[in-house]
Formats: C-alpha cells, structure tokens, sequence
C-alpha cells in the first residue's frame, strides 16, 4: 500500500541516541567520575603495570600553610597534564606529591593564635608540637583540593619533610656536604630580619616598590697621607674630608674604611662659600664633580688629583668615635653612578664591605643585637633600634660633629622579610653557612647539562648561582630540623663529624627531630663523647626550610635511608636505591628526577638549593629538565590582591560563588582548560570573561563528542567498521586531517606547548568536524540504510575521531575524556580511556595529494556558504537543500576535478555513483549542483558572487521537497509505494542506499 501522509517517515530516519548528557553538571559528575578513578585504582594501576620506561616529575613542595591560590592551580594541573601524557603514552609514571612543614611562617601563625601569656611560657617543644598540628591540618586541606582538580599522584603517601624519614635524610645531605668540607661556622654579615629575630636566605626576601630610606653625605676627617700623595695633598690636610654616601646612616658606628675604585682618577675640591659641614676640601671622584656640586648646593672646585689606587692607606678620623681608619681598595662595584665615589665600609654590614674587610685584616665590627638595637658597643646610640629612633640620633650625631653634608629621602628596593613584610637588615651574626665557593664550577657545569624550559631560564639561575654568595642556611627559629652540631661548654668549638651526625641522623629516622629537644645530651651524643672529660652543649639552630625542600631529592627520590657516609666509603655517585618507607606505593623513583616544574621565581628558590645540596654531596643536578612558568593575573594584568578585591579562587571556578548566575560552577575541567591555553613561559591573565569563554569551548568539545556518540548507537567496531580501501575519499580525506591533527597535539604535548593543543582541539571540533564533516554527514547517517556502505563508512570515521578525541583531550579536559568513554555504546577491552593509551594513527591515512585537493574543494565550500547565507538572509530560501548551485571555476584542471564529484548520470533515476558521499551536492548541503562552462548564466542570478578563481550562483532546486531527506528531486511521485519520496530514500527504505 502507498505511504500518502506526509511526516509518515519519521520513524525511517536513523536520529541520534545517547544518554551523554549535553550539558556537564560537572559539580555533580566530576566527583563521580573521580570515585571511578579511586575505586578501579587506575592511575595506581597504570603507575606500575605500564610497559614503558619510568617517569618522574618530581613536585615541588608547597607550603603546608593557608588555602590555595591560582598559583597552586596552575602548577599542579600542569604537572597533572605532563604525568597523564606520559601514562598515555604507556610509560610508568611516580608522582609523589609533598609538602613544605617547617619554618617561620608557620611558626609565626601558631603564636598569632596565641595569648601573650601562653606565648611567654610556651616551650620549643610545646611550640613545635602546635606547628606539626597546624602544618598537618593545612595539609589535608590542601591535598583535597589538589585532588579535586583532577591531579593524580600517590595522595595517601605523599612525602612531607616533617616526617622522620624525611627529617633524617635530609641530616645526611648536611653531614655529606659537612664531610666533604663545604659547610663552616663563620662570623659574617648575613640579611637579619628584627621582625622575626633570624637570619633568612635571599629567597625569603621581597623587594616591595616604594620603599624610601633615609640617605647621607659626610665627609670624615683626613688625618695622614701615603707617601704617594704628600707632594699633591699636603696642602689640604687639616681641612680636607673623604665624602661618602650611604641609604643606612645607622651603619656609621660600625664604619672601619672607605673603599675606592683603583681605576677611578679621585679630586680634591673646595667647597664654595655656605656649604654644609666642616670641611674647605673634600676628596672625591673627578667624574661626579659637577653633579655633587648641585646636589650639595654649592661651587666645587677641583686643586688636585690622584688615581684610586694611590690613596690606599690614606688614614681619617671616625666623626663619632676616637679611632682611625684607611681607605682600601675596593671592588668593580665601586662606581660613578651615584654617591660621591668613595664607598662607606663597615665589615659587619655588608657583603662587599666584609669581603674587603677580610683581604685587610679588619675586625667585623656589628654593634647590632637580634632585635635591630644599637648594643653597648655603640656607645650613645645603645639601646635605640637601627632602623627607627639610631638611625634618627646617628644622622643628628653627623651633623653637631660637622661631618654631615646633606640628607635626603632616597626612593629604591629595599629587602623586606617575606612573612611579616617589614624591612631586615644587614648584620653580621655566628651562622652555619654551606661554601657555595667551594663546588660553584660544579653548579655551573651541571646547569649547563639541565634542559630548560623556557630556555631563559638557564640565563636566570646562571648568573644567581655565578654571583651568590656562601649560603646561610642556619636559623634562630624552634620549627625546623636542628642542625646536629654540639659544643665545647669550655672552648666553644663545635663537634661536628661523621660519627656524631650518622647517630643523630639514627635518632631522628627513629624518633623524629623532637628528639634533639626531647632528649639529653648524653643520649644524642654518641659513646665516645659521653665521658670524654669534656661538657658539651646541644645548638639552638634549626636549619633554613631552603635546605628541607632542597634535600627532597635524596628524601623522595634517590632513598629513605640516605644515609651519612665516611669519607673512605663515599663514591662519585650514588645509585638509585628502592625507598622502602617514604612512599609505600611509588617505589623506586629515579634520580635525578626526568623534571622539575615550579614557577619563575623557584630558579632563586627550590632549583636553587636542591641543585647546589645535589651537586656539593654527588657532583651533579638532581633533575634533567626543569620547566618554569609565571604568574597568574587579572585579567587587566594586574596582581591579585584581596584588597583590590581581584582575587580568582580555584575553588570558586570549580563550585561556583554565592551567585551562581554571576560566577557559574564550571568544574575542574574548565580550571584545567584554562591552564592549557595559556603560554604559561610568560604571567598569564584570568578572569570571569576568560572563564566564560573557556567554558563554551568546553561545551562545544563536549556536544562535538555527544554528536559522535549519539552517531555510534548502533555501531561496532569489530563488526561493523569500514576497510581503508573501501572508504570514500571525503572519509580518507577526513582520516587525513585526523592524521594532521592528532599528530599536532602529539607535538604540543611533547615540546610542552600546551596552549597548541588547546587551539588545535577547538579548531579540529568546530571547523573540521561541526563545520564541514559532521555538516555533510548528517546525511548519511540520519537517511541512509542502517547498515549501508554509505552509513557504516561514515560511523568508521567519527569512531576514530572520537576515540581519538577522548585520547587526547585526556591530559587536559580528563573528566570529560573518561565521560565520553564511559558513554560509548560499543564494547571496549579498556575500562578507562587512561587504560587506552595515546591517540592511533595508521601510516596509510597520511594522504597530502589527496589532501590538496580537498583543501581546494573546501575553499569552494567557503565561498558557497556565503552566497547561500546571503540568499538566506534574504528569506529566498530556508534551508540550503531548497537551492540550486550553478557553480564556475576558472581553473581547468579543477573544473575536471570537480565534474568527477558531479556524475551526470546523477539525474537518472536510481543511477547513482557507488558511494554517493563524493558529489558536490553532498558536500555544499544543496539538492543540486550545475558545474557551468561559463559565467554567462549567472548574469541574471539574484545570489551571486565572484573571485578571480570561482563564480557561484544560487537558484530555486529543481523538483519537489522529498518528505523524509528534504532533498528536492525531479522524480518524487514516480514511485508507486512512496509517492512522497525521492530515488534516494525509496531505496534507502529498501535498504539498498
């Protein structure tokens, strides 16, 4: 019987079928799929039964202290993206993560919490207990949002440099470096913070804009001449001064030299009449005359000169205290670029002042106590702190002595104390420091055998480590390891050596570091010294955190039982040895680490210090990669600040804020995505418009896969797939560009050009699949035959693409990748997309001829889209199947090209071309195609247009509107049980198309 009523063919029709929800309520789905991941154990799977070779990035720690910013985002998911390629790609991946436990901080936010009363008898112990509690709670906290972005890692076993083992293999890495003559006790000036009453290493200082220090000229009495300058200075002498320039008047009372450059030609001027200070003359650099005069206000007037290296030995009179002193030589930092050219020298004040005290025999003379106050080696000024109310009396004391030339305010970079944001100092304490000296050759050559990405980056820690001085690394503080040296009640001299540290380093691995305040001196010393007729005490150090993360190479990677080892049983280098308790799970890691990834500012931090502990104990870098990236900003570009009110929370990107209409819950992935599409070498900018952006291409990603997946219901692989040789040649083409594609994001993931992947993906879903392939099949797929060549051809491709899809979105987008696999509709030996291993590509797909000439048809395609849009906007037509395309080209060898996708037997009916996917009606979505051997016909066209190398013309399709296709066709009603159709679906009912 005749089928009569149109919409009858619904039910014929081969729609879309998935459960893949469109949208990804990723709140609710992200932690289900997370449970997937912890209940099958995948990444714990994979980590050990991997075919591939190990691979361990080694984490830096965080610190265990306050919630988690972007930054931490950032630098995790980055990792996470590395450590799931690798897995991918079937190699054995040990991620540990760990956490920074020791230290100020930490210690400082313990006693904010604090009564003034508890804290008065509070002891070292009672404050370290406190400060564990404090540190392990801010680690649970922070290791549930790591894992709530999606980062993989042996979470129950992470290593924390607060364990014992940890603890005591980092007193190995101190005894090794001890042994091998690279650590010494020394009185030198070292950067002190008052605030915090320590001495802290260069990368616990900041250098905050605006500070404004109280800056001087003096000028001190001369008092002798070398023999060299007797005939030209004699003269003066008596009412001559050495100017000098310095931003810390407080220093003055320590001053014992002034430093010149040997090189600089030096004047003695007269001072105009109305200048400041006591002095007719002053002696000072030729080349800053001029400007000296107008900073001090008055005429300066050279009468004789001399070099710099002349005046060594020239003796002048302190202004402030009964003692002389000589001018020095000094070092190339010894300018013209400011001051007046002769360099205020105090030994215990700073680091070149102490150098050349040192060549000159001085004392280091520092009359500073821990809290920043003047000592009663300051005389007057005792009692009055440096920085405040000395600094005040030191400049009054100048001007009633004379010697003051001018004050003013001087606006530079000054070092504040990291953690409570007030200035430090310059003092010379007793501190343990590791001789950089003594192994920086080493350091540099092991630099120069690192990869770094960016590869800036060797050009910054270079220079640090070329320039830095000898490393403080003992500290005034109770939270921390102890540095195991005892000393002689008697003498003073310290006991340090490799039988009393390998049995301290025994009681911490056994008790923990508490033991070093929990226990007598009896009981931490080893037998010998117990009763050797001497009295020792235990020291009050702890060692700088630099040095706890520092040492996780030998804590984490290379053994938990890194142990001190004599001098005759020591070796070049020590082999990887399994690490029974640390990490239970990720056993036998290697070092040095295949990579080391943390944000710029660690090539002064943690690359730092692990480089110079791992080079100074083995002779080489604890890591063959390192990968630096910035920081994150607003989208303005500005610093986050909770002041500005500018502050990104990961949290809130992943839930949501308290309006959720205004700051949407976009999950993990779209945190994730937007760490892929950053260049993260440089600071990179986030913000409510870049989230909103990132989530629609998470959506598109997400409805590409659902569009595929709804396209796969009734389709199996095993079965049902299409040989390469039977396949039309828009799929081979298609397998082409999946070839291109994939083989792209292979490339941005190996080289780390993460934001390659995420440019490559969204182009490779909009353009080539939404755009143009997935257009043209919508066909195919709803109106052919369910089991027809035409059909299956097509299912054979958008397998692979979504396989590959879910493949290599993995990294990135992972709970998105493990939905869509968990919604394929077809049987898979792989229970997660994790276990399907990296993106599968088959030589013969790699087609570039054939790829050429699509590339040109797509061209065409372009260029037709645009005169069917016009027609319509126009409301000529509704949808492009009720158009006629007359089409010209140009080119002669693409005209035959084209009329091979344009059968003219196409016309005839039930003639058609084999696979009927290759025609150009199928490829431009109209219901028909007329190749023209000239442009005369489209004069008269209404929705035309033209390029040098097309002319394209649209005009009503000819016939009737098919009721099933919508295709238009000339032989509707020539077919006796479907009058409505057309030849194509009368077949395809048939199962024949």
């Amino acid at each position: 019987m005749a089928v009569t009523e149109p919409g009858s063919y619904k039910d014929t029709v081969n729609l879309p079928k998935t459960s893949f929800d469109m949208r990804a309520n990723a709140v609710k789905r992200e932690p289900e799929i997370q449970q997937f991941w912890a209940e099958h154990q995948i990444y714990q799977r994979l980590s050990q039964s991997n075919p591939g070779d190990l691979f361990v990035l080694h984490d830096g720690p965080p610190y265990a202290n306050g919630s988690l910013h972007m930054g931490h985002a950032m630098n995790k998911v980055l990792k996470d993206i590395i450590n799931k390629y690798q897995l991918l790609k079937g190699r054995k991946v040990r991620y540990v993560p760990g956490w920074d436990c020791h230290g100020l901080p930490i210690e400082l936010k313990v006693l904010q919490g604090m009564k003034q009363e508890e804290r008065r008898s509070l002891t070292p112990l009672q404050l370290r207990q406190k400060a564990k509690e404090f540190a392990l709670k801010a680690v649970d906290e922070q290791r549930e949002s790591f894992k709530r972005y999606g980062v993989w890692g042996d979470w129950e076993n992470p290593y924390l440099t607060l364990k014992p083992e940890y603890e005591a293999a980092q007193i190995g890495v101190f005894g090794q470096m001890v042994l091998n003559g690279y650590v010494y006790r020394g009185f030198k000036p070292v950067h002190w913070s008052p605030s915090s009453k320590t001495a802290l290493a260069e990368a616990e200082l900041e250098y905050p804009e605006g500070h404004t220090s109280r800056s001087l000229y003096a000028a001190f009495e001369v008092t002798s001449l070398p023999a060299a300058l007797q005939m030209p200075f004699d003269p003066f002498l008596g009412e001559l001064g050495v100017a000098i320039w310095t931003t810390t008047p407080w220093t003055i009372p320590a001053n014992l030299g002034v430093s010149v450059n040997p090189e600089l030609v030096y004047a003695v001027v007269e001072v105009g009449e109305n200048a400041p200070g006591q002095f007719k003359y002053l002696l000072v650099a030729q080349d800053l005359v001029d400007r000296l005069s107008e900073t001090l206000g008055t005429t300066l007037t050279p009468q004789a000169s001399a070099m710099g290296k002349t005046l060594e030995h020239l003796t002048y009179r302190h202004p402030l205290y009964d003692r002389q002193s000589e001018v020095l030589i000094g070092g190339d930092y010894v300018t013209t670029d400011s001051g007046t050219g002769l360099v205020h020298t105090a030994p215990g004040h700073g680091q070149e002042d102490y150098q050349v005290g040192l060549r000159y025999g001085l004392p280091i003379l520092s009359p500073v106590d821990d809290n920043g106050n003047f000592t009663e080696e300051a005389g007057v000024f005792a009692g009055l702190n440096v920085l405040g109310d000395g600094n005040s009396a030191v400049i009054e004391a100048l001007r009633d002595a004379g010697s003051l030339l001018k004050e003013e305010p001087y606006l530079h970079k000054y070092p504040y104390d990291w953690r409570t944001k007030k200035p430090t100092i310059f003092r010379a304490t007793e501190q343990w420091f590791a001789s950089v000296e003594g192994f920086r050759d080493e350091a540099l050559k092991a630099i120069a055998e690192v990869q770094w990405i960016p590869a800036q980056g060797e050009n910054r820690i270079t220079p640090m480590v070329a320039e830095r001085s000898d490393w403080c690394i003992s500290r005034q503080r109770s939270w921390g390891v102890p540095i195991p040296v005892f000393y002689d009640e008697a003498t003073n001299e310290p006991l340090m050596n490799q039988e009393t540290i390998a049995h301290v380093q025994a009681i911490v691995a056994d008790k923990g570091s508490d033991a070093w305040w929990s226990l007598s001196i009896e009981e931490l010393l080893p037998e010998p010294y117990r009763s050797n007729g001497k009295t020792y005490r235990k020291s009050t150090d702890t060692m700088d955190v630099w040095f706890d993360s520092g040492s996780s190479w030998a804590a984490v990677l290379n053994s938990s039982e890194f142990a001190v080892r004599s001098p005759e049983a020591q070796v070049q280098s020590m082999p990887p040895v399994p690490h029974s308790e640390l990490c239970t799970q990720n056993s036998a890691l290697s070092y040095p680490a295949d990579m080391y990834l943390e944000g710029s500012d660690q090539h002064r931090g943690w690359f730092q210090s692990s480089l110079l502990t791992s080079v100074a104990v083995n002779g080489y870098a604890p890591y063959k990669t390192v990968l630096t990236h910035g920081f994150a900003l607003d989208e303005q570009g500005r610093k986050m600040s909770k002041s500005m009110g500018n502050v990104v929370d990961p949290a809130g990107i992943i839930n949501g804020g308290k309006n959720q209409k205004e700051d949407p819950a976009y999950g993990a992935d779209v945190l994730r995505l937007w760490v892929s599409s950053v260049d993260y070498t440089s600071d990179v900018l986030i913000g409510k418009t870049i989230l909103k952006q990132l989530g629609d291409v998470r959506g598109k990603i997400r409805n590409t896969a659902r569009f595929l997946l709804g396209n796969l219901h009734d389709f199996d692989p095993a079965k049902d797939a299409v040989p390469y040789a039977d396949l039309p040649e828009l799929d081979r083409y298609m397998l082409h560009r999946i070839t291109e594609v994939f083989s792209d994001v292979t490339d941005a993931f190996e080289t780390f050009q993460f934001f390659r992947f995420f440019q490559t993906v969204q182009n490779f879903c909009v353009v080539d699949l939404s755009n143009f392939y997935l257009d043209i099949a919508k066909d195919r797929l709803y109106i052919s035959a369910e089991a027809s060549l035409r059909r299956r051809s097509c299912q054979t491709v958008i397998w692979v693409a979504l396989e590959n899809l879910a493949r290599a979105i993995a990294p990135v987008l992972s709970h998105l990748a493990e939905d869509i696999w968990q919604f394929l509709p077809y049987s898979t030996s792989h229970q997660s997309v994790f276990e399907a291993g990296w993106v599968r590509i088959e030589p013969e797909w790699n087609q570039p001829e054939l790829a050429e000439k699509w590339v040109n048809i797509r061209e065409i395609r372009t260029e037709v889209n645009k005169v069917l849009e016009q027609a319509r906007t126009a409301k000529a037509i509704g949808s492009s199947l009720e158009a006629k395309l007359l089409l010209y080209v140009a080119d002669a060898q693409l005209r035959t090209t084209l009329q091979a996708f344009n059968p003219a037997a196409l016309h005839t009916q039930h003639s058609v071309q084999p696979n009927h996917v290759d025609e150009l009606r199928y490829l431009f979505l109209t219901s028909q195609v007329e190749l023209l051997d000239s442009t005369d016909r489209l004069a008269d066209v209404k929705y035309a247009a033209q390029t040098d190398a097309i002319s394209v013309g649209v005009v009503d399709a000819d016939g009737k509107k098919c009721d099933r296709c919508w295709n238009y066709s000339t032989h509707i009603g020539e077919f006796e049980e479907h009058p409505l159709l057309c030849e194509r679906c009368d077949d395809a009912i048939d199962g024949k198309f």
